[in-house]
């Protein structure tokens, strides 16, 4: 299985409704001079909350509605926060009648997003990246039949004759992308996701990194706090701790985010302690932009 997750663990909000803002957060609710960005590399989770950019976290990857995207990302801006994007939302609208992908569904999801100008998010560095598709690898999520590497650049060339300063993303593993497809031109960035089934920390980032680097692609790791522990169980705070701190002694990475935030898990102490020391690890690794 190559999935980081199962099939009733997705990536994308089912709903499509951007849980993560919240209620009543405005531009307003930012502090009101511009919180710089720390340095390393972003590091953070999931549907991160916009008032937790600049406590622990820096980094997001975030599901936002058209009409909130500017707001948004300027209150993720003034908190020194950086942020990968996903405009396409849940799989579901991007499906035919036999839960195969649909290429052409898909980019009507997109355009949902052209008339907006957010260029500056881009040129500044708030934006990581446009996040393609989640799990193109798993054919659960497909009908039966797996997105191949050769569709995700289809995909991430279009994104690229939209916005084309802007790093495109796939949420899959480099060895798949390199199984699958080939010669990327317009896909940027590859994502591994550590569970413990997939061998220690150390094998695993330095498998990631070597495909990554055979396919030309940038790395976005993290891990799978949620569901990656031993039995698919919630990650202890010491495995977080040893298992994220090993892949952050990566230099190749561009930036470390997790599924996903549950604020009651991630605010007892033990687990806010091993993100702290995550942190200070991202903190002190050379940023690097997440282009491929």
């Amino acid at each position: 299985m190559f999935s980081a997750c199962n099939a009733t663990d997705k990536l994308t909000n089912p709903s499509d409704t951007p849980a993560d803002i919240p209620a009543g957060t405005t531009v307003a609710d930012a502090p009101s001079f511009a919180t710089s960005f720390r340095g390393g590399i972003p590091m953070g989770t999931f549907a991160l909350p916009t008032s937790l950019f600049a406590t622990v976290y820096n980094g997001a990857m975030r599901n936002i509605w058209p009409s909130l995207l500017v707001q948004e990302l300027s209150a993720i801006r003034a908190r020194g926060g950086k942020v990968v994007l996903m405009f396409a939302g849940n799989e579901r609208h991007y499906k035919d009648g036999s839960n195969h992908f649909s290429f052409t569904m898909w980019k009507n999801r997109i355009n949902r997003f052209k008339g907006i100008n957010f260029s500056q998010f881009v040129q500044d560095g708030t934006i990581i990246g446009h996040y393609l598709i989640d799990e193109p690898n798993d054919p659960h999520n497909w009908g039966g039949r797996p997105v191949p590497g050769s569709m995700v650049e289809q995909m991430a060339q279009y994104s690229k004759q939209l916005w084309p300063s802007m790093a495109t993303v796939v949420r899959a593993e480099p060895g798949y992308m390199l199984k699958t497809g080939g010669s990327y031109r317009y896909l940027d960035a590859a994502w591994a996701q550590y569970v413990v089934w997939k061998g220690t920390a150390g094998d695993y980032i330095k498998r990631n990194v070597a495909d990554a680097q055979k396919a030309g692609l940038a790395l976005i790791t993290g891990l799978n706090v949620s569901k990656g522990g031993p039995n698919q169980s919630r990650m202890s705070a010491s495995l977080i701790k040893s298992a994220g701190g090993t892949i952050l002694g990566s230099s190749y990475p561009c930036a470390f985010i997790s599924w996903q935030y549950d604020g009651s898990y991630y605010t007892t102490s033990s687990v806010l302690d091993a993100m702290r020391y995550l942190r200070s690890k991202a903190e002190n690794r050379s940023m690097k932009s997440c282009r491929g």
